[in-house]
């Protein structure tokens, strides 16, 4: 199974549970000058190239962001820990930061953080090791479960099961960093299944954006947890990652930027980078419309980084 698997290009891959966040959740105590703590959603996962970034800038990305998630409960964790003074970056997916929910993964991660035994903390060393050896290993896309909920059932009546994401459709590093695979970036075929997933969800979610009262409220809530952080001496700057195709039309007439991002900016009083408002960034293209190839997430870090120094982000 291992030699199929090689032979038709699998890539070893680490699976991202709450083992894989706490051990990073464990390093945002490093100096503020040696390291800066990236949450968010899939985007920042996929289009910061750690060893890109870690290789110009020196410092330690240490990459918290969980995928289909709010990042709002980690941040909020991050301010409420007196030991952390450290710089954040923080990812903004309209939809899901300014949801109010989609926070079970950051939620189950910092339970298990909190909670983890020395048995689990043996037990990650000895995945680790042999993940990094075996792609059959592959949680995500390999395991039987895996397998069996990639079978076509129909849905029925009132019950909707989801099929899954293509089996080539991203790998996971032991840093956390996603990437897409070779075949996800250059197979439009593939591509087209993730971009109908997307628009699946879209159209499930009957929720309607965040306004008013309650949009004020996010806003205010967001505020209090980032000023606790910057009045430790910590740092906390936004970024608006590329999305491009239907995703980015419908996030932006969803979520527009006047009424969200730069009021979040006015709100919060910390500076923001949004990649439509940089030449380098704003006409990169998503593959699947909502995360850049490996190729580009490096060309993204690049001017990212540049972007930061002018800001004085040290």
């Amino acid at each position: 199974w291992e030699l199929f698997l090689r032979s038709n290009g699998y890539e070893t891959t680490y699976y991202d549970d709450p083992a894989l966040w706490s051990d990073k959740r464990a390093m945002v105590y490093e100096p503020s000058n040696e390291a800066t703590v990236f949450i968010g959603s899939s985007r920042i996962k996929f289009d910061l190239d750690i060893p890109t970034w870690e290789a110009i800038t020196g410092d330690h990305a240490i990459q918290l962001a969980c995928v289909g998630s709010n990042p709002i409960p980690i941040l909020h964790n991050l301010a409420d820990d007196e030991k952390f003074k450290g710089k954040m970056v923080i990812d903004v997916t309209e939809p899901l930061f300014f949801s109010g929910g989609a926070d079970e993964r950051p939620v189950a991660n910092m339970k298990y953080y909190k909670e983890q035994t020395p048995a689990q903390r043996v037990g990650f060393q000895i995945n680790r090791v042999l993940e990094s050896q075996f792609v059959f290993l592959d949680h995500e896309w390999l395991s039987l479960g895996a397998k069996l909920d990639m079978i076509p059932l129909p849905n029925r009546p009132g019950v909707f099961k989801f099929s899954g994401f293509p089996s080539d459709f991203g790998r996971v590093k032991f840093n956390r960093q996603e990437y897409l695979t070779n075949k996800m970036a250059g197979d439009t075929s593939i591509q087209n299944i993730v971009k109908n997933i997307w628009a699946s969800f879209a159209q499930a979610n009957k929720k309607p954006p965040a306004s008013e009262t309650k949009l004020d409220s996010m806003m205010q809530d967001v505020k209090k947890a980032v000023d606790k952080i910057t009045a430790r001496g910590g740092e906390v700057i936004f970024v608006r990652t590329p999305s491009s195709g239907r995703m980015n039309v419908g996030e932006n007439k969803g979520f527009p930027k006047e009424k969200y991002w730069d009021v979040l900016l006015a709100v919060t009083q910390k500076q923001g980078i949004y990649f439509k408002d940089y030449p380098a960034l704003a006409n990169m293209i998503c593959p699947d419309d909502s995360h850049l190839s490996l190729a580009d997430a490096k060309v993204f870090t690049i001017n990212f980084i540049e972007i930061l120094k002018e800001k004085g982000w040290k």
